[in-house]
């Protein structure tokens, strides 16, 4: 009986094992299988690796459009672009010096002037600096080569355009005029077929100007004249009004312009811009520089392209009315106040002696306020425009008594002494400026201050 059960036993033990060699055999044989008795699938491709929309995706996952700098949707700082100027491309956060051809000289050479362009590393406003449009102010060339030699590119927000010499003809012969005699500040925008002053200031205006967001035009007194530093600007315009108060403590005179000047063209083009009044010609003033740095670094902190502004000791002083005051005799003058004096009205600014009859003649203020400029030259005849006094007018009262009538707007250091000969009146906000037309004569005083 202990046999015949064993017997039974390792039968069924064989027979297992031979059930599980058949299925081993069968497994072999579809694994062995031939291609043709097999399913074909097709080959994985370069595509099936590199498309995001293919479940054989190998790679970063795919960018959201926010996450995109070239996306318009992107969230994030904007990416730096180079800046566009005069066919060259200025990288991000560096500083370029380029050269604007302003005209022929004599024997046919170019005439050129310098052009520094500090491109920041973050996109913002286009702030153009520019001087020397007469060749013999010199403080504002100063004033725009240490801005644009100073300004750090990678902390600054937007570009500064930097010209120190925009009339280099007038500049190396050490004159307020072009070579033909005539004043480049009257001739913006200028015309490509026009007078040497024309063409010239077509050409600027194009190649520079026109790239700006805002323009601040350095001038000084002219003619043996001195002016404290102050802003010069078409108050009736508020965009031009909201640019002023960016200068910190830096004086306002509220003037209307001529046209031909490059503020005002400017000004009609869209761009605001300024004259900034500072010091006297053919010399170097420490203190008026100085100030006319600060005033620029106050501003750039304004338009959010600096992080730091200066501090101020004083609120600024916007001035709506002004007005010249004349000699009414020949001799010397001899000044009893400075600029910047607060005078009262009838009060002596100074006096003409006559040196042969030892007789003297006070000059009064005709009205309360500030001295905003004065005659350096000690020598005078009558009628002759020895201080120019501001009175803290608001806007209604000066239009009340000023009636829009630009022939009594003694703002304008232009206003002097004698008006243009092609056209005295001043433009309106957004009027066509002039583009040619006569010299003005060199005895006219019209560009006192621009």
């Amino acid at each position: 009986m202990r046999r015949r059960g064993m017997t039974r036993r390792r039968g069924t033990f064989q027979g297992l094992l031979t059930g599980l060699w058949l299925i081993g055999v069968m497994c072999c044989a579809a694994v062995t299988a031939t291609p043709a008795q097999r399913p074909a699938s097709p080959p994985l491709l370069l595509s099936d690796y590199s498309d995001p929309a293919n479940p054989d995706f190998s790679g970063p996952p795919v960018l959201p459009a926010w996450g995109d700098p070239a996306s318009a949707a992107f969230v994030g700082p904007p990416r730096p672009i180079p800046f566009a100027l005069m066919g060259q491309h200025i990288a991000a956060a560096s500083i370029a010096r380029l050269s604007w051809t302003a005209s022929e000289g004599f024997a046919g050479a170019s005439v050129e002037s310098p052009v520094v362009v500090v491109h920041g590393s973050r996109p913002g406003p286009v702030l153009c600096l520019v001087a020397a449009v007469h060749g013999d102010e010199l403080n504002g060339v100063e004033i725009v080569r240490r801005v644009s030699n100073t300004v750090d590119p990678v902390a600054l927000v937007g570009t500064i355009i930097a010209v120190p010499i925009v009339n280099p003809f007038g500049f190396s012969r050490d004159s307020r005029y072009l070579p033909d005699r005539r004043d480049l500040n009257r001739y913006f925008p200028g015309t490509a077929y026009g007078s040497v002053a024309s063409r010239v200031a077509h050409s600027f205006f194009g190649s520079i100007v026109e790239h700006c967001d805002y323009l601040v035009d350095f001038h000084t007194g002219s003619f043996e004249r001195s002016n404290l530093p102050q802003i010069r600007a078409d108050l009736r315009l508020p965009e031009v009004l909201a640019f002023t108060r960016g200068f910190g403590a830096t004086p306002v005179l509220q003037s209307n312009g001529r046209r031909g000047m490059l503020r005002v063209a400017a000004t009609a083009a869209g761009i605001p811009a300024v004259t900034f009044e500072v010091g006297a010609p053919r010399r170097l003033q420490a203190d008026a520089i100085s100030f006319g740095v600060q005033a620029i670094e106050t501003l750039l902190h304004a338009l959010g392209m600096t992080g730091n502004s200066p501090n101020w000791d004083t609120q600024q002083a916007v001035f709506y009315d002004s007005q010249w005051v004349r000699a009414d005799s020949g001799g010397l003058l001899i000044s009893e106040v400075a600029l910047g004096d607060w005078v009262a009205a009838g009060q002596q600014l100074g006096r003409v002696v006559d040196p042969l009859n030892n007789r003297d003649e006070a000059i009064v203020s005709p009205i309360p306020g500030r001295v905003l400029g004065m005659a350096l030259n000690p020598v005078v005849l009558p009628g002759f425009a020895a201080y120019h006094v501001g009175a803290e007018t608001s806007a209604q009262q000066a239009a009340a008594t000023d009636a829009g009538d630009e022939s009594s707007d003694g703002s304008e250091d232009e206003d002097a002494d004698a008006t243009l000969e092609n056209d005295p009146r001043s433009p309106t906000p957004g009027e066509a400026v002039g583009t040619d037309g006569p010299a003005p004569m060199m005895e006219d005083v019209s560009g006192i201050d621009d």
